[in-house]
C-alpha cells in the first residue's frame, strides 16, 4: 500500500478527491487531510507519505509555502491547482505532474499510471527548485527546463537550447555549451512546452532557438545557418512565418 495526504483547504475538493481515489486506487490508503500549511507541516513530519496531494493555493499561502519548510523531500508530489495556461506551463518546464480542478477521473488515472512508473525520487527537489525559480521569473526565456532521459532528468536553461531535432520517439537537443541530450520525449511534446519562447518548428524534425540563427537563406523554402553552423531546411509552409519572426 502507498500512503498519501491530501492538502487542500476546499472540503468539497478533498471529498471529491477521496472518493475518486477509493474508487480508481485501492493501493492508496489516505492518511490524512489537511487545509493549511502549519497542519500538513505537522502531519507530514510525523508520518512518510509516499505521495502528496498538493493544492497550490491554500488560503493566503501556497502549496510551494509549505515546500519550502521541508528540508528532504522524499515523497512523490502531485498538485491539484485552478491556476491559468501560463501557470501551467511552470510545471510542464519541472516535470511536476498536476491535476486540474475540478479533477477528472481520468486525468487522474494517468496521473497514478505515471507515478508508478517513476524510477525514484532522486530528482523531485530539483525539480521543485525549478519550479520555484519558474514562478519567480517574469521572462519566458530565463525558464529552466527538466529534460526527460532514458536515465532520469537533465536540467537545462531555455535560453541555452540551440536546436532540437526529431529521432523517431526521441528528440536531440543541442546547447550553445557543445553538449548533446537526448530525450526521451517527441519534438511535438518539446514544441508545446517551448512555444512562446523564441522557439520556431522550421521544418517537421527541427525546433531552433530563433536567437542563434545566423543567417537566412533563399530557396524553395530555403535554410537557416545558425550560430554553431549546423544549415537547417526549412519547410515551404513555413518560410512565410519564419520570415516574419526574423523581421
Amino acid at each position: 500500500m502507498l500512503e498519501a495526504i491530501i492538502v487542500d483547504d476546499e472540503q468539497h475538493c478533498i471529498n471529491r478527491l477521496q472518493k475518486q481515489l477509493g474508487a480508481e486506487a485501492p493501493d492508496i490508503e489516505i492518511i490524512a487531510c489537511c487545509k493549511t500549511v502549519e497542519n500538513a507541516q505537522q502531519i507530514i513530519a510525523e508520518n512518510s507519505p509516499d505521495i502528496l496531494f498538493l493544492d497550490v493555493q491554500l488560503g493566503n499561502q501556497t502549496g510551494f509555502d509549505l515546500l519550502a519548510t521541508i528540508k528532504k523531500i522524499d515523497f512523490e508530489i502531485i498538485f491539484t491547482t485552478s491556476y491559468d495556461n501560463y501557470a501551467l506551463k511552470a510545471f510542464k518546464f519541472s516535470a511536476l505532474d498536476y491535476l486540474l480542478k475540478p479533477v477528472d477521473k481520468d486525468d487522474l488515472k494517468r496521473s497514478l499510471q505515471r507515478l508508478r512508473q517513476q524510477k525514484g525520487l532522486k530528482d523531485t527537489s530539483k525539480k521543485i527548485d525549478i519550479l520555484f525559480h519558474n514562478f519567480k521569473e517574469g521572462s519566458e526565456t530565463s525558464k529552466r527546463i527538466a529534460i526527460p532521459t532514458v536515465d532520469g532528468y537533465t536540467m537545462l536553461d531555455a535560453k541555452d537550447i540551440i536546436r532540437l531535432q526529431s529521432d523517431v520517439n526521441y528528440t536531440n537537443i543541442y546547447t550553445s555549451a557543445g553538449k548533446k541530450i537526448t530525450a526521451s520525449k517527441t519534438i511535438k511534446f518539446f514544441e508545446s512546452m517551448l512555444e512562446g519562447n523564441d522557439f520556431f518548428r522550421v521544418h517537421k524534425s527541427h525546433l531552433v532557438n530563433l536567437k542563434f540563427v545566423e543567417s537566412y537563406s533563399k530557396g524553395k523554402g530555403g535554410h537557416i545557418t545558425l550560430i554553431d553552423g549546423n544549415q537547417i531546411e526549412v519547410a515551404i509552409r513555413r518560410k512565410e512565418e519564419l520570415l516574419k519572426r526574423l523581421t
